[in-house]
């Protein structure tokens, strides 16, 4: 990539600097109100009344008032501003898990469209310690209590919601990408032009068919006029193992380690502790996102448990060929998540169980736990 022909400095909202953030909470911390609790919870009860899977919510099948045009400038935020929010006092604590995932859910389905997470087809994924191996190079991170690196997933949004926090640490972390390219920019410009090259990353056993079990994506990507990551370094890094993968020349390994030490500069990044109850959407294509280790409670049903959607949205920004590689479809709306020969058809098994605990009945929707 010749940077003669891109900006010389990206600006806009969405080249923020993390301590801009953390001063000013009301740019991304937005509180429920008893109102919005109530619209929430009535729509949940309507959805589940449906009788369908959770993980195929629709918009429709989740009715909502004046909270819905909040959603719409939550969607806007997302794709054109910061590219963060995180909504504040949902009280999960009286919720069975049936129903706060109804709510979670319905609020991602007037967001977009929910993608699968994994070869087996799961929209609603469980984010807590399953006691996995990072040695293991088919692990997924978010199955371990380590520290995670920064990264992006494989959807244009992704959306958390906090059912339980750790006993120590867990804290979520965001960079702009937009901001890690000014700043490479100003420094090693001949760093940052070895970020638009094709570099192997690992699909960590989640092959779609016809496929490598690598993928030749540039970590940052120049099209329609917008700066587009894509970036685990972790999986980069295993790729190696490969012996058909594209090798890592040392220029380019010096660029990914300045890439890391940029994203892990306090001056650049912020981060906020989850609280239960909390949802937090960001905006896949332009920051990364990374969680601290953290040290568990030793009481199974205190542990920390998150629930995260991917989500493909109405009007984002057009990506660029490469990414079929991974989106299999690149088209607006409808792309991103993991599909191979063994994920089910669209909704089948779409809400896993919770992995960390035994089968039981399903509660009455809305009932208290």
């Amino acid at each position: 990539m010749d940077l003669s022909t891109l900006p010389e400095r990206l600006t806009g909202p969405a080249a923020w600097v993390g301590p801009d953030l953390a001063r000013d909470e009301r740019q991304w911390l937005v509180p429920l109100s008893p109102q919005d609790i109530a619209e929430l919870e009535q729509a949940a009860r309507h959805a589940l009344s449906l009788g369908r899977d959770i993980g195929r919510i629709t918009a429709q099948d989740f009715p909502l008032g004046r909270f819905a045009r909040h959603l719409q400038a939550l969607q806007h935020k997302l794709l054109h501003g910061i590219g963060v929010e995180v909504l504040r006092g949902l009280p999960v604590a009286g919720y069975q898990p049936e129903f706060a995932a109804a709510i979670f859910c319905g609020i991602g389905a007037h967001l977009g469209s929910a993608r699968s997470q994994n070869a087996a087809g799961h929209i609603l994924g469980h984010v807590r310690d399953l006691g996995a191996s990072s040695k293991d190079p088919n692990t997924r991170i978010y199955q371990t209590a380590e520290r995670q690196t920064f990264h992006t997933d494989s959807a244009d949004v992704v959306g958390l919601l906090c059912l339980r926090a750790a006993k120590e640490g867990g804290r979520s972390l965001l960079v702009s990408a937009e901001t890690i390219y000014n700043r490479m920019r100003a420094l090693r410009p001949d760093l940052l032009e070895k970020l638009f090259d094709p570099i192997a990353t690992d699909r960590r056993g989640e092959v779609p068919e016809g496929a490598q079990p690598w993928m030749e994506i540039p970590p940052l990507n120049w099209h329609a006029g917008r700066l587009t990551v894509f970036y685990q370094r972790q999986y980069i890094d295993s790729a190696q193992r490969f012996a058909g993968a594209m090798r890592l020349t040392p220029a380019h390994v010096e660029a990914l380690d300045l890439f890391d030490a940029l994203a892990n500069d306090p001056t650049l990044h912020f981060g906020m502790q989850l609280q239960p109850g909390d949802m937090q959407f960001v905006y896949n294509h332009a920051q990364l996102h990374d969680r601290t280790a953290f040290v568990d409670w030793p009481e199974p049903e205190r542990r920390r448990h998150l629930l995260r959607l991917w989500l493909s949205v109405p009007g984002d920004r057009p990506l660029p060929e490469c990414f079929r590689q991974r989106y299999g479809s690149i088209e607006i709306g409808n792309r991103g998540g993991i599909v191979t020969p063994a994920t089910p058809s669209p909704g089948s098994g779409a809400v896993p169980p919770d992995p960390s605990r035994p089968p039981r009945p399903a509660p009455a929707p809305g009932a208290a736990s």
